[in-house]
């Protein structure tokens, strides 16, 4: 078994990881075009709101969708066409000239990359058993904080390109970063094994180990979570653990884009740094991230804890956005956004290593995509929140510090959901 997951971790993580990061850069880079981007094309903070925040309603409603189908086809057609067309529609946001365009383009981007994320944690819970997937998921998602690295270091290069050819600093960051998604796809589509099952580098005993205990973890799993393992859509859907975990990722992943979005402009006006400047700030708070995410996970996975692994670093990330939001115009500020998002890094092993856990198998699919969903929805209101303040008070600051409502309800929806499970005859979380 653990000759398996040693080549698993070598041979799918990385490459699932780098795709992600590819993702996640090519979803938010548009918080570097904003400046340039915004005032070449007179855009205002609500339609630059408004077109961020349509990605993730489109995004939203075709991950159930998109995981269904990826159980159809099989993860490797499934990630591969995925990636193709994400890359392929975010190049094409180089032609946005009126707020129209820039709204349809970004919906479309939505769909085209809706259920990559689900479909991964899905796609590693059929790999690693639950004593090792708070780590394999973890090390999956330190994209999510190094692309905040690559995408720092690469914007003030990309931006400084502005008339080369022809093109402004913002389209050339659009274009280049849209290129290694179109690759990748390639590379997924040779690669990538649709499961164990299909992995030719795997031995015939090493099939069998992880399919045994995998069979053992799922059949466990449907028992606690009182899902049947049927794939189907109102059978997950009826889990409390979904909605108790679709609420508390509603929250945090919301309140993180809100603050994504605006954040080069609002580190710009704290420091009064130039963007390439802040660019590398913003890539210093990555790696602080990468840190957390991957030690919180370890720790997590060796204590055999979750809850306050989760509740903890959400109640820190709650008091953060609202001492940034009291002092978002100096260091004191950039330095809370900055513990609010090493905070955030660090509850997503622990916490999406519960939700792949009490799922079993192919419902395991749709229940995550499902929870994913309502993580998504926050990411449409989040930055349009942050419009909304910025149009109504001049400043992100009330914004800001309003975060810190969201984040608490978080962590009361995972003491409540952990609560109704040990107030009755289940294993505790």
């Amino acid at each position: 078994m653990e000759s398996a997951l040693r080549k698993a971790r070598w041979r799918l993580i990385p490459l699932l990881s780098v795709c992600y990061l590819v993702a996640y850069m090519d979803r938010v880079n548009i918080s570097f075009a904003a400046e340039s981007m915004n005032r070449d094309l007179h855009f205002t903070a609500k339609i630059y709101g408004l077109g961020a925040g349509l990605f993730f309603l489109t995004y939203a409603l075709c991950e159930i969708p998109s995981n269904r189908l990826l159980l159809r086809f099989g993860a490797r057609r499934w990630m591969a066409r995925i990636m193709l067309t994400w890359g392929l529609l975010a190049g094409a946001m180089v032609l946005v000239r009126t707020p129209a365009s820039f709204y349809s383009l970004r919906m479309l981007l939505g769909m085209a990359e809706a259920g990559y994320f689900p479909g991964v944690i899905f796609y590693l819970a059929q790999w690693f058993p639950k004593h090792e997937r708070a780590r394999a998921i973890s090390l999956f998602y330190v994209a999510l904080p190094l692309s905040s690295v690559v995408m720092g270091g690469l914007a003030g290069v990309l931006l400084g390109l502005n008339g080369k050819l022809g093109l402004a600093g913002w389209q050339w960051l659009f274009l280049v970063e849209a290129l290694p998604a179109i690759v990748l796809s390639v590379v997924i589509f040779f690669a990538l094994p649709d499961g164990p099952g299909t992995a030719q580098w795997l031995q015939v005993e090493e099939r069998e180990a992880v399919r045994t205990e995998l069979a053992r973890e799922d059949s466990l799993a449907g028992r606690e979570g009182g899902v049947s393992d049927a794939g189907d859509l109102l059978a997950a859907l009826s889990s409390r653990h979904v909605w108790g975990f679709g609420v508390f990722f509603l929250c945090t992943l919301g309140s993180m884009y809100a603050v994504n979005f605006s954040l080069p402009i609002v580190l710009r006006a704290a420091t009064g740094w130039s963007m390439g400047r802040v660019g590398w700030l913003i890539a210093g708070v990555g790696g602080l991230g990468a840190v957390s995410m991957i030690g919180a996970a370890i720790h997590s996975d060796r204590t055999g804890e979750r809850k306050w692994h989760v509740v903890i670093p959400t109640v820190v990330m709650a008091g953060a956005m609202l001492v940034a939001g009291l002092r978002l115009d100096g260091w004191v500020g950039v330095a809370a956004l900055a513990l609010a998002a090493v905070s955030y890094y660090a509850v997503q092993g622990p916490m999406l290593s519960l939700c792949s856990a009490v799922l079993p198998g192919r419902a395991a699919a749709v229940g995550i995509a499902a929870i994913n969903t309502c993580a998504i929805v926050g990411g449409f209101v989040g930055p349009n929140w942050m419009g909304w303040m910025r149009e109504a008070t001049g400043s992100y600051a009330v914004g800001v510090g309003g975060l810190s409502v969201p984040c608490l309800l978080a962590a009361l929806s995972m003491i409540w959901l952990v609560k109704k499970e040990t107030a009755g005859t289940r294993k505790r979380i």
